[in-house]
Order: C-alpha cells, then structure tokens, then sequence
C-alpha cells in the first residue's frame, strides 16, 4: 500500500500511525521509502476519486473507545489500499491545521446498577479525506 502526503513541495510516503495516546490522534508518520517533487507528481498522476472517512464508536471507557474508533478508521484506509490497481496510489488530502480531523469526545452519565457511569462516543471531525490517483502513462 502506498500513501503519499503532501510536505511543502514534496509527496511523500507515510506509513498510519493512529494511536488514542498521541496530541493528534490521526497521524500519519513520513517512512522515507518514495518522495516526489510536487510539479513531478501533478504532472505523472491524476486524481480518480476522493473518499472522505469517518468513524463512531461508543462505550464505557474512554481510552478503549478512542482507540476502537481510530481502529474502525484504520480499517477503512487498509480498504481503500486493497482497491488500488498496480499505478495507483492514496494522497491524504487535509493539511495540517487547516482541515485535519481530530477526535471529538462527547461524554454523558447513565445509570447502570444503580450507580452513575460515564459513557463517551467518539467521532471523527472532519472527515479523514483520502484520494485515490492513477499514474499516467
């Protein structure tokens, strides 16, 4: 699977690093294996499709439930690679504080035996946008 993100005026190559522990939970760390100039990428791919990923996940403890959320997320992108074709390749298309998604965490109180409980759900906001483009040849 290769997933390209945009750094200046290079793409390259990133591996998914979602963990529920980090600042930004919706990482994706740079793994040095390709990188191509900007003008040499827009010039040798086009865009195909743009799918923009979200997730849910409710449940009683809160670190276990980020973390399923972020697994849902993972598995949504792992989807997207086993679709490619042999000259495509994923762009991850938000930018880093302007439109990247976060985790947001909605918390509320329920009675279970008796006693008060905390029960969070989590979403993504924005959406995790991913798209696919095709070398041309």
């Amino acid at each position: 699977m290769t997933i390209f993100r945009r750094y200046g005026k290079m793409y390259q190559s990133v591996d998914v690093n979602f963990d529920a522990l980090a600042l930004n939970e919706v990482g994706f760390r740079r793994n040095r294996e390709e990188s191509l100039p900007l003008e040499v990428f827009d010039e040798g791919f086009r865009k195909i499709k743009c799918h923009e990923l979200v997730a849910e996940a409710e449940g009683d403890v809160q670190s276990e439930t980020e973390q399923r959320l972020l697994e849902q997320l993972k598995v949504q992108v792992h989807q997207l690679s086993v679709d490619l074709g042999e000259s495509d390749v994923l762009v991850v298309e938000n930018e880093q504080g302007h439109d990247w998604p976060k985790t947001k965490q909605k918390t509320s109180n329920v009675i279970v035996n008796g006693e008060n409980r905390l029960h969070f759900h989590y979403s993504i906001d924005p959406p995790l946008r991913i798209s696919m483009f095709r070398r041309l040849d």
